[in-house]
């Protein structure tokens, strides 16, 4: 089924289940979004941020990725923090904030029951993050926000499971694009220690680094090739 763009249709069919629960959610709170969400930020940018699926009573609620849970609070603070964010996190989609030369999406667009999608769903919608990932011109670098996202990443960009390996800290050069690996900012894995705040911060240190240093690199490639040295 041919996909136009990386955004699925509000009333996308595509997994049963999904979409009954979608449903079941729009009856309850019909002032929510309830509804598959969207990327957010500029499909120019160089960095992807790639989650697992909406949270009920945040990105579900609200319309914007990682907006109104826990999980948006550490992760915004810390793109402000290496310049990928500006304005204030307001935990609602009219705060102002503005992602800078980043992009966040998520690997499936509808919230699932109990935050589990099944293995069918997340390949079912992989075809919309892989729409995502070719509507970015300027793709230098994607974070994987979990297991589950970084696995349904490396497969929408057409690489081997074994070609990169999921551990936090680490990063894969898969063709023109690196991926940085890194635990989901959820508040299960802060509260319980398994992702702490400067664990999180040295993944986007790193992607600040290699974003600089590309950026470095073609600068001064432009500058040689226009014939102005010496």
């Amino acid at each position: 089924m041919p996909i136009a763009s990386g955004t699925p249709s509000r009333n996308c069919p595509l997994c049963p289940r999904l979409r009954q629960f979608r449903d079941d959610w729009r009856e309850r709170e019909p002032s929510w979004f309830n509804a598959p969400v969207p990327s957010f930020g500029p499909a120019t940018a160089s960095l992807l941020i790639v989650g697992l699926a909406p949270g009920l009573r945040g990105a579900n609620r609200t319309g914007r990725p990682f907006t109104g849970d826990f999980a948006g609070g550490l992760l915004y603070e810390t793109l402000k923090r290496f310049g990928f964010a500006s304005g204030d996190y307001g935990a609602r989609p009219d705060d102002g904030l503005v992602l800078v030369n980043a992009r966040i999406t998520n690997a499936v667009r509808c919230v699932p029951p109990e935050n589990k999608p099944t293995t069918e769903e997340i390949r079912t919608c992989r075809q919309f993050l892989e729409s995502t990932i070719r509507e970015m011109p300027n793709l230098q670098a994607i974070v994987t926000l979990g297991h589950i996202s970084h696995v349904s990443t490396i497969a929408a960009l057409k690489h081997r499971r074994s070609s990169a390996p999921f551990r936090h800290g680490a990063s894969h050069d898969l063709g023109s694009v690196r991926v940085f690996a890194s635990y989901h900012c959820s508040r299960y894995n802060t509260s319980t220690g398994v992702l702490t705040s400067d664990m999180f911060s040295g993944v986007f240190a790193m992607v600040r680094s290699y974003l600089d240093a590309r950026s470095q690199a073609i600068t001064s490639s432009a500058f040689l090739s226009g014939g102005k040295i010496g």
